[in-house]
This record gives C-alpha cells, structure tokens and sequence, in this order.
C-alpha cells in the first residue's frame, strides 16, 4: 500500500511540477524551473526504479535518491514561493505533496534498512 501511495504521489508531484514549470517558462524564468522540473522528475523516476531493484541494498539506494531530489525540490519550491514567482495555495498544495513524499521515504528506508538483515 505504502509503495503504491509513494508511487502516485511522486507522480502527482512530478505532473504539478511540470505545469508550473510551464508557466516559469513564460515568464521567462528557465534557471530555476530546469532544476525543480529535473528534481521533481527525478522524485518519480527513481521511486519506480527502486521496485525493480536487483537488491535490497539497490532497492534502499533508490529510496534514498528520491529522497535527495525530493528534498531539492522543496528547496526549490520554497525560493520560487519567496521570489514571489508563485503564490501561497500553489507553494502549499505542492509542497504539502512534497512533504508527504518525503514522510513515506523516510519510513519505507527505515524499514527497509531494519529488514536488510533479515
């Protein structure tokens, strides 16, 4: 279940992140919105490489890049929020998304990690 919460999410985060980068775009603001729009991609992408992985230590390495980017993105997030290139609803509604990502990656590593051994 938790895989799967992570799974959608991550592309819910991702979809939400390229229609804002749509918009930074013409506005004419590319710096910023080429690495959130990477960061955010990143998030999905490596969520849905860990399923697959070859090993339980590959599947944690996975895990803990999405954190990473997930983190980057809220970074992110937060200097566009603050340089006024996007408003209060939209910085909550996306990083409230970013933050649940970041929750159940910390857990699923966690877990992961307790269970290596076993």
């Amino acid at each position: 279940m938790k895989e799967d919460t992570l799974f959608e999410l991550s592309m819910q985060l991702s979809v939400d992140v390229l229609k804002l980068t749509r918009d930074l775009r013409a506005k004419h603001e590319t710096t910023i919105s080429n690495q959130i729009s990477r960061s955010a991609t990143s998030v999905c992408a490596n969520i849905a490489e860990s399923k697959y992985g070859n090993s339980r230590a590959d599947f944690i390495a996975k895990l803990e890049i999405a954190l990473k980017e997930a983190s980057e993105t809220g970074r992110w997030l937060e200097m566009l929020f603050k340089s006024g290139y996007i408003d209060d609803a939209e910085y909550k509604s996306i990083d409230k998304t970013c933050s649940t990502i970041r929750i159940l990656l910390i857990a699923s590593i966690k877990t992961a990690k307790a269970n290596r051994n076993k």
